[in-house]
């Protein structure tokens, strides 16, 4: 980790922050500390524009870049397996996929959002209803764009031809400059209208501006109509389409915000832009100029509130939902009608609720049903007492046990929670692990196995293998359900810790600590006393990028850069094997397990887009990524592809077989179906001190014949031949007919493999 990383608490979210004094725009120096420290302030008025919205991401991973040089930016849909599990989320069921968004309905998800470099925030008009489907747009937008010739000018002149029509019909709207070129009108709906009603009615308000100031505006999008018009684009109102939210940052040279104004402002010859600092002066000394579009949020009550009446029963009926943050459980026992137990577990300001007619089960052998209720507010945690009869659930209510939980997994089919209750309570005062469980129309509830055994050895675990991927696999990649994250140019490697201890050890099973002493303080940024993690060993050179021939240096005893271990993924954490939990799980706790350092560090998660990832990986000086499903088990040994590497280079494994003294270069070897074949020669990158001492060693070894039979005569003629001992790695265009390599490039020897290992592909 960098010496600015972190790991806060917000509002009872636990969060790692990286990499906080990168600068994301250049030109005014803001970085992304500066950017953590605006949405944190921005919070209380750009929540309730965002919040029950699925929201849109434009991210630049490495900042907004210069006018001559821009940065990388994408935009990702999709959550992935990196994001928190109390981020809250939203489904949206496209034509051929289902894509999961993400939700903003507290601070730190802004947080979250800032960290990964969300720049810019984009929702629709539209709301998720209580059943999860897009309900019913509740604003409507109309975004004023100028064209070449035209500017903010020209667009407040058509904000205020805009506004007198929807003033005609009932519609006071707010104007947001847009923080990049233009203005955005919002009105709100009372969400009588469908979504393709308010489009229409948008369409026709755009034509009738058109019509009565040809001069001025025009609804067509065509470019060749735009010259020194404003472009009044009615189609955001698309159940498909979305607008950068109000108070979003632009991703433009400087950070710009999309900012609500009053109409004095708008009309004032001054108008401009606003920025992020600028932005919010205003909000503290004005409030939020768009609060009246901006809807309240979702009752989370108003289930629980009609069924009761707060007159005559005694269970508390607040008049809206708590804060989110907590992580408190309590497991009532309920003798109404029939005697049942309530589960109940604090998530987003509610009690989430389970009626459990059995109860707890006690043994792992047995699942009991689970029946979903109302969310219950979170002072029904203390309840206890009579409902009176004729109320809903009329009874005797006690609290069976209560306290807090630790959460696994949060999805819409599945949690898994460690519950710590009473000394004294139902579950006996032990650590209870539970899981609840969708299955069609019904849930259960599982009562897990025993707790990890903390003091137990770690065990020896040979690393997952990626099967290599290509440009095939896109299509299947980009339909989600995959992680993405950078394929690191260093050498594989399994990081054992145990009791301050740290063991590094190669596919071939080498010891690697005592090539790399330095990285034997790992166990210092890990919080646990033994764990097992995956990883690679890299050396960044001072751009942050991995160098393979730096990291050769340093196996030699020189070299500059930066050594690293990139950790993957989390094996096994203080007697707890993860290796058949799901690798979205893995990824979760390894970031809960790494603590701040120099030497360790998890990779980037580069999104869900491939060919995004790609372009960031070539911007990171990366090989290439590789996509890991995120419901996949860890298959120790094995090759698999549920991991599948992508490469922008092509590379291959090969072993050294001899050389030639002439041409400096190297034979190569590869496995065939009947053995060992021929796969031609290397010199170019070969650096002439390193080439004397492969052969200082080949030598060692050499024998008087070919340990290969396909040798072409013109390779043959002065070539030496050395035992089958040496593994490298090179570079190439592409393999013959006869299966050498075209063009191959020296990248180095690769002493943490086996030649059993060896993988020409």
């Amino acid at each position: 980790m960098a010496a600015d990383d972190q790991t806060v608490d917000a509002q009872g979210r636990r969060l790692r922050l990286t990499n906080l004094d990168k600068v994301l725009y250049p030109a005014t120096g803001t970085t992304k500390a500066d950017v953590l420290a605006y949405y944190a302030e921005i919070a209380p008025v750009i929540l309730p524009h965002l919040d029950g919205r699925p929201i849109t991401r434009k991210r630049w991973v490495h900042g907004v870049g210069t006018e001559d040089s821009p940065g990388q930016v994408f935009f990702q849909k999709n959550l992935d397996d990196a994001t928190p599990d109390w981020v809250a989320r939203g489904t949206i069921q496209h034509r051929d996929h289902e894509n999961a968004y993400p939700i903003a309905t507290e601070p730190a998800t802004l947080a979250w959002l800032a960290q990964i470099a969300s720049l810019e925030l984009h929702v629709p008009q539209w709301r998720f209803a209580a059943d999860g489907s897009p309900a019913n747009p509740d604003r409507l937008v109309i975004d004023l764009d100028p064209g070449p010739g035209a500017g903010l000018p020209e667009c407040v002149e058509v904000a205020r031809i805009a506004r007198g029509i929807l003033r005609d019909v009932g519609l006071e709207p707010v104007p947001v400059t847009s923080g990049s070129k233009g203005v955005h009108l919002y009105a709100r709906l009372d969400g009588a209208l469908t979504t393709a009603q308010a489009s229409a009615f948008a369409k026709e308000l755009a034509r009738a501006i058109e019509a009565d100031h040809p001069e001025l505006a025009v609804s067509d999008m065509k470019k060749s109509l735009r010259q020194g018009k404003v472009l009044v684009d009615w189609s955001q109102n698309s159940g498909a389409k979305t607008t950068v939210s109000p108070y979003s940052l632009r991703g433009r040279l400087r950070p710009t915000v999309a900012a609500p104004r009053t109409w004095r402002e708008l009309l004032s010859p001054q108008l401009r832009q606003l920025e992020l600092g600028e932005v919010l002066q205003r909000v503290r000394r004005r409030g939020d100029p768009a609060e009246p579009v901006a809807p309240n949020p979702p009752d989370r009550l108003a289930a629980y509130r009609g069924k009761r009446d707060a007159a005559r029963t005694s269970e508390p009926v607040p008049d809206r939902h708590g804060r989110g943050g907590g992580r408190e459980f309590v497991i009532q026992e309920h003798h109404a009608r029939r005697l049942h137990w309530d589960f109940r577990l604090e998530r987003d300001g509610v009690l989430v609720s389970w009626a459990l007619p059995k109860g707890v089960p006690v043994d792992d052998r047995r699942n009991h049903l689970a029946v979903p209720t109302e969310d219950h507010p979170l002072e029904y945690g203390a309840f206890e007492g009579t409902i009176p009869r004729g109320e809903y659930g009329a009874g005797e209510v006690s609290i069976w046990d209560a306290g807090r939980y630790d959460l696994e997994k949060w999805r819409d089919d599945e949690v898994i929670a460690t519950l710590h209750g009473r000394p004294h309570g139902g579950l006996g005062g032990e650590p209870t692990r539970l899981a609840l469980i969708r299955t069609g129309e019904d849930w259960l509830i599982h009562r897990m196995q025993g707790q990890p055994d903390a003091s137990a050895r770690p065990p020896r675990i040979a690393p997952m293998l990626a099967s290599r991927g290509s440009a095939d696999d896109l299509d299947e990649l980009a339909d989600g359900g995959w992680m993405l994250e950078g394929k690191w140019d260093g050498y594989r490697a399994i990081a054992t810790i145990e009791d301050g201890r740290t063991r590094l050890r190669s596919r071939n099973d080498q010891d690697l600590g005592r090539r790399f002493p330095e990285l034997r303080a790992l166990s210092s940024q890990v919080r646990a006393e033994r764990a097992v993690l995956d990883g690679e060993i890299v050396v960044l050179d001072d751009q942050g990028r991995p160098s393979f021939r730096a990291l050769q240096q340093r196996l030699q005893g020189g070299g500059d850069g930066r050594l690293r271990f990139i950790a993957f993924d989390a094996l096994w954490i203080d007697g707890r094997d993860l290796q058949r939990e799901p690798y979205e799980l893995r990824r979760r706790l390894l970031a809960e397990t790494l603590a701040e350092g120099p030497l360790l560090e998890a990779p980037d998660d580069l999104g869900s887009e491939p060919l995004a990832a790609l372009a960031v990986a070539e911007d990171l000086g990366l090989e290439g990524v590789v996509a890991k499903a995120v419901g996949s088990r860890y298959r120790a040994g094995r090759r698999s592809s549920d991991w599948r590497k992508i490469t922008r280079t092509r590379t291959a494994e090969v072993v050294l077989a001899g050389w030639r003294e002439g041409t400096a270069s190297l034979l190569l070897a590869v496995p065939g179906d009947d053995g060992w074949r021929y796969a031609g020669r290397v010199g170019s990158g070969l650096a002439t001190a390193e080439f004397d001492g492969i052969v200082e060693r080949l030598a060692r070894t050499e024998r008087r014949t070919a340990p290969v039979d396909d040798v072409p005569a013109t390779d043959a003629r002065d070539a030496r031949w050395a035992r089958l001992e040496l593994v490298a790695e090179i570079a190439f265009a592409e393999r013959t007919g006869s299966g050498r390599f075209r063009q191959p490039r020296w990248r180095g020897l690769r002493p943490d493999k086996a030649i059993a290992d060896v993988d020409p592909e």
